[in-house]
């Protein structure tokens, strides 16, 4: 049954699978030790006492979403949607090189990404709500500044 044919169910059946995939990967992030900045330095410090567990994590994730995506590309369509929705570019800008290189300097400095901030501001800690208030006023700033 096609998302146009289940109209409400499936905008419900979307929420609520995105919510549990959403505490699925909140508790696999607090489980595997994302959420706190020291683990992420020490995996990044490589010449001083490296953490490779962090690389199991990675690894892990990437072998997950190996399979289901290829097991997704197999169907026509989404079960809870018309379409999915795939990046359109694949093209590399001078944008996306200094976004990630952002990315990877905050990450490095922080030791938090949006994902684990979000988790760790949840449970109150000052050093990641102030993370994720940063993030914001940066998302906005670049939504103020882009040219679209």
């Amino acid at each position: 049954m096609s998302a146009k044919a289940c109209g409400r169910r499936c905008a419900v059946m979307s929420l609520v699978l995105a919510a549990a995939s959403g505490a699925l990967f909140g508790g696999g992030l607090l489980i595997s030790g994302m959420t706190q900045p020291a683990k992420v330095v020490g995996f990044l410090d490589v010449t001083g006492v490296w953490d490779p567990s962090l690389a199991f994590v990675i690894g892990g994730a990437v072998v997950a979403y190996a399979v289901v995506f290829r097991l997704a590309r197999r169907r026509s369509d989404p079960w809870f949607d018309v379409a999915f929705h795939l990046p359109t570019r694949n093209d590399i800008d001078i944008s996306l090189i200094a976004g990630a290189a952002l990315f990877g300097i905050g990450w490095g400095l922080g030791g938090l990404c949006p994902g684990p901030g979000l988790v760790a501001a949840a449970s109150g800690s000052l050093p990641a709500l102030v993370f994720v208030a940063s993030m914001i006023v940066g998302m906005l700033a670049h939504n103020r500044t882009a040219r679209v």
